[in-house]
C-alpha cells in the first residue's frame, strides 16, 4: 500500500536538492507531482520523466513563488491539469548570508520575499481549492536556524521563524475545514550545495550532531510523506525537527 496513492501534490523548488528528494519519494509513494523550478528547464524536464517512469503523473512548471500573481496562475494551472490539489509543499528558498553590519537592505528584502512571502502567496492561492475540497495538507519548510538563530543569517533566520508563526496561524484558521498546516525544520542536510563546501568544515558539522551525520533529502522527504498522508490526519500546527538531534 502506497501512503500517498492517488494524491496530487505541488512542490515548490522541486527540481534540485531537498525539493527533488521530496518529489522522488512522493512519486514512489504514489502521488502525482506538480513541481516548480526557477531556471534550469532541462533538469526539470528530466526529473518529470523520471517521476512518470514510476507510474504517476508529473509535470514541471516554471514559476516564481515570490510573485503573488505567478503563484495564483500556477495553482489555477495545476488544478486544471490535475483536477485537485491535496498536498502543498512550500520548499522554495534562498540564502544571502552576511553579518548584519555587512548585509544590504536588498539582501534582507530578497530573502524575506523568496522564503516567507512565497508561503503567503502559495497558501492564499491554494486555499480556495482546498476549502472547496474540505481537505488538504500544507507542509512548510522552515529550518533549525529559524528556531535557534545563527550568526550571519539574520535574514534567513527571520524568514524561517516567520514561516513557523504563519503556519501555526493557518492551522487555526483552516483547521475547521480539515486543512492541516505543519512545518518541517531540517538541520544540516547534504545536497549539491553542501558538496561545494570544504570537507573539513562539513566533517566538523557532522561531528557536532548527535547522530554524527548530515541528513539526506530523503530524510526530509520521509517526514513530508508522513505529514502529507492520512497517517497524520490529527496533526496540525506542529514543527517537526528533522535534524539528527541538533536542536533538542
Amino acid at each position: 500500500m502506497k501512503l500517498l496513492e492517488g494524491k496530487n501534490a505541488i512542490i515548490t523548488g522541486g527540481s534540485r536538492g531537498i525539493g527533488k528528494g521530496i518529489a522522488q519519494v512522493f512519486a514512489k509513494q504514489g502521488a502525482n507531482v506538480a513541481f516548480t523550478y526557477n531556471s534550469s528547464s532541462q533538469s526539470a524536464e528530466e526529473l518529470a520523466k523520471e517521476l512518470e517512469a514510476t507510474g504517476v503523473r508529473a509535470k514541471a512548471y516554471q514559476s516564481n513563488a515570490a510573485s503573488f500573481t505567478e503563484a495564483q496562475e500556477l495553482v489555477n494551472q495545476v488544478a486544471e491539469d490535475f483536477g485537485s490539489i491535496d498536498i502543498l509543499v512550500n520548499n522554495a528558498g534562498i540564502t544571502k548570508d552576511n553579518l548584519l553590519m555587512r548585509m544590504s537592505e536588498e539582501d534582507f528584502d530578497k530573502v524575506i520575499e523568496v522564503n516567507l512571502k512565497s508561503i503567503f502567496n502559495m497558501t492564499k492561492a491554494v486555499q480556495r481549492t482546498m476549502l472547496k475540497q474540505r481537505y488538504g495538507s500544507i507542509i512548510n519548510m522552515s529550518s533549525v536556524v529559524g528556531v535557534t538563530g545563527n550568526a550571519g543569517q539574520a535574514n534567513y533566520a527571520a524568514s524561517k521563524a516567520g514561516i513557523i508563526g504563519f503556519s501555526k496561524s493557518m492551522a487555526q484558521e483552516l483547521g475547521s475545514r480539515n486543512i492541516r498546516t505543519n512545518v518541517i525544520a531540517p538541520g544540516f542536510i547534504e545536497t549539491e550545495m553542501t558538496e561545494k563546501l570544504d570537507e573539513k568544515t562539513v566533517q566538523g558539522w557532522r561531528d557536532s550532531i548527535p547522530l554524527k551525520r548530515g541528513g539526506s533529502p530523503e530524510d526530509i522527504a520521509n517526514a513530508c510523506v508522513y505529514l502529507g498522508s492520512d497517517l497524520s490526519s490529527y496533526v496540525t500546527g506542529q514543527v517537526l525537527h528533522v535534524d539528527g538531534g541538533m536542536h533538542t
